[in-house]
C-alpha cells in the first residue's frame, strides 16, 4: 500500500461510511435469506428491491440516515469549532426527521434516538433524555469525532464522544460502542495499522463503559475481545453464519457494532468485505457504514473503487473533501 496522509485517510473514512451505507441501503432490515432471494450476492451498489420497505424506490448509491446523521454531526462540530451544543444538535435531528417525513421517507430516527428526542421535547433535560439509549445510533454517526479529535489520551477522547452521545445514547452500551468506532477512526487517521487501531478500539470501549447510565447487556469491550479472538478460528466458509447467527447484526450495539469491527479485523480487501457486510442481513446499512468508516481510516483512498466513489458522490451530491478537511483542521489546531 502506498503512503497516505491524514487528510487522505480522513476523506477515505467518510467515503467508506457513505459507501457502506449505500451498499446496505437496499438490504437493510431484511433477512439474509430474503437478501439472497432478491439480490443474490452483493457485489456493488444496486437499486432497492421489491421487498425493501424502508428505502423503497431508492436508486443505487443512495445513502440513508447513517451518513446523513454523521454529516449533520460534522456540521455542528465544524460550526462549534470542535464543540457540539447537544441541545442544538438534538433539535437539528428533529428537523432532519421532519424533513424526511415530509418527503414521504420511512428512513427516520432509530428507536433510541426517537425515544430520547421525544423525552427532550417533553421537557426532560438533555443530560437525562438519552439515559435509555442502547442501540447503534451514536456509533453510526461518530466518525467525524474520530477525524476531529486525536485519541492520544483515550479518556479525553471518550469524553468528547460521550458528550455528543449524551442526548440520545447516554448509556454504558451506547457510549462504549461509539467510543470503539470513533477511536478506531481516529487511530487510523493518525496512521495506525489495523492491529493497532483494533487495540485502541477495545481500550476506548472499556473506557466508554465508565460513562453514562448503566444498562444491563453484554459488555462492548468484552464482546469485542471475544469476537476478535474467536472469529479468526471459524472456517472462512462459515464466517458469514458466525457473524449473522452468533455475533448478530441487529440494531443492538452489542451485535452490529461488534460485528462491523470484528469483520474489519479479517478484511483482506476492504471493498469485498464491505459488500459482504451489506449482504449479511439485519441492520446492514449501519454494519456496512461502520465497517467502511473504520477501514477507510486505516487503509486510505486505495480501499475504495473510483467508480463506486463517483456514484455515491453524484447520487447524493456529496462534498466529502470539504467536510473532511474542515474536521481535520479541528484536529490539527
Amino acid at each position: 500500500m502506498t503512503h497516505t496522509t491524514p487528510g487522505e485517510r480522513a476523506l477515505a473514512s467518510l467515503t467508506g461510511l457513505a459507501l457502506g451505507d449505500a451498499l446496505g441501503m437496499p438490504t437493510q432490515s431484511m433477512s439474509r435469506e430474503q437478501i439472497r432471494a432478491d439480490y443474490g450476492t452483493i457485489t456493488g451498489m444496486i437499486d432497492a428491491g421489491p421487498h425493501q420497505e424502508i428505502a423503497h424506490g431508492m436508486p443505487a448509491g443512495s445513502i440513508t440516515d447513517d451518513t446523513e446523521q454523521a454529516l449533520l454531526l460534522a456540521e455542528h462540530l465544524i460550526a462549534g469549532n470542535g464543540e457540539v451544543n447537544v441541545t442544538e444538535f438534538a433539535h437539528a435531528l428533529l428537523a432532519w426527521e421532519a424533513d424526511m417525513a415530509a418527503r414521504g421517507s420511512l428512513d427516520l430516527l432509530g428507536p433510541s434516538t426517537k425515544a430520547a428526542l421525544e423525552r427532550l421535547t417533553a421537557g426532560v433535560p438533555a443530560s437525562e433524555s438519552g439515559k435509555f439509549g442502547t442501540t447503534n445510533g451514536a456509533a453510526m454517526r461518530v466518525a467525524p469525532i474520530g477525524i476531529a479529535h486525536p485519541v492520544d489520551n483515550i479518556a479525553d477522547f471518550v469524553d468528547a464522544v460521550a458528550h455528543t452521545a449524551e442526548v440520545t445514547h447516554n448509556t454504558t452500551l451506547g457510549i462504549a460502542s461509539a467510543s470503539a468506532v470513533g477511536a478506531m477512526v481516529s487511530a487510523g487517521v493518525a496512521g495506525a495499522s489495523l492491529t493497532e487501531a483494533l487495540d485502541i478500539a477495545v481500550a476506548a470501549a472499556a473506557e466508554g463503559e465508565k460513562r453514562g447510565n448503566w444498562i444491563a447487556g453484554g459488555s462492548i469491550s468484552h464482546r469485542l475481545r471475544w469476537a476478535l479472538n474467536w472469529l479468526p478460528t471459524v472456517p472462512v466458509a462459515e464466517r458469514e453464519d458466525a457473524l449473522y447467527h452468533v455475533i448478530g447484526t441487529s440494531v443492538a450495539s452489542q451485535e452490529s457494532v461488534v460485528a462491523a469491527i470484528a469483520l474489519a479485523s479479517l478484511s483482506e480487501d476492504p471493498w469485498d468485505t464491505l459488500c459482504l457486510a451489506a449482504g449479511l442481513g439485519g441492520d446492514t446499512d449501519t454494519v456496512a457504514a461502520i465497517h467502511g468508516a473504520v477501514l477507510g481510516a486505516v487503509h486510505g483512498p486505495d480501499a475504495w473503487p473510483s467508480d463506486a466513489v463517483e456514484l455515491v458522490t453524484r447520487v447524493n451530491t456529496l462534498n466529502l473533501p470539504h467536510t473532511s478537511e474542515a474536521l481535520l483542521a479541528l484536529r490539527l489546531r
